[in-house]
């Protein structure tokens, strides 16, 4: 009788150590399930489809530049536009007077706050149909351009926004990797995080995003200012 009691009260020690390992099993199992990363490529293939169908686009824009070699970070703020395929411009408003402008041809530097008396003109090369175009050579064919991986979700003033990093597979992209915010309900690029080539970082976080909308024609076009020296590049 002893040893039956004894069984019986080994075999009820045992059956709650494993229940436990039992829980902590599918525990594991739920864990490894959650933790797994989302696919980031229905996101870019939304962005693309997105981006298809955008004439015209015009955002107020801050942009934040980090140099290790420098120091202090450079922000600036201003409004952004772009006009597929290849024209694009960057008005600065702080500081005030600064442009960037890819008229189809040329592409232009003028920033007199940091290099008064001259402008950088450079010949537009063929990229196929993104050209200079902030936006576009992100979500552009990203299937033949970059290898992909999701981040996380973030929560912006305009929504949800989901997070993917893209490295380029050509080593002729100026940046080693980017992460962009992709609006999950609209899938517009509302925000870039580029590491460049130099190890400089830029972020620009685009707000009030117009699309469609048309460019006034004045902000896509450049003329050096008289006695501006152009520099060809």
């Amino acid at each position: 009788m002893r040893t039956e009691n004894a069984e019986r009260g080994s075999r009820n020690a045992e059956q709650p150590s494993q229940r436990w390992y039992a829980c902590s099993a599918f525990l594991a199992i739920g864990l490894s399930l959650g933790l797994q990363s989302p696919d980031p490529w229905p996101i870019l293939d939304h962005a693309s489809q997105v981006y298809q169908t955008i004439t015209s686009l015009s955002a107020n824009f801050d942009q934040v530049i980090v140099n290790p070699m420098i120091g202090a970070p450079d922000t600036t703020h201003g409004r952004l536009y772009q006009m597929r395929p290849s024209r694009f411009a960057m008005r600065f408003t702080a500081p005030k007077g600064d442009r960037i402008v890819a008229d189809g041809r040329f592409l232009w530097l003028y920033t007199p706050s940091t290099t008064p008396g001259q402008v950088i003109r450079s010949r537009i090369p063929d990229y196929g149909t993104t050209g200079p175009n902030l936006i576009g050579q992100f979500v552009e064919r990203p299937h033949e351009r970059y290898t992909a991986s999701y981040v996380r979700a973030d929560s912006l003033p305009e929504g949800m926004a989901d997070v993917v990093r893209l490295v380029p597979m050509g080593r002729d992209a100026p940046y080693s990797e980017a992460t962009i915010w992709v609006g999950r309900e609209d899938g517009l690029v509302r925000r870039l995080d580029i590491t460049e080539s130099s190890s400089q970082r830029r972020t620009v976080t685009l707000r009030n995003i117009r699309v469609n909308g048309g460019v006034p024609g004045r902000e896509l076009t450049f003329s050096p200012p008289a006695g501006v020296r152009v520099v060809d590049q």
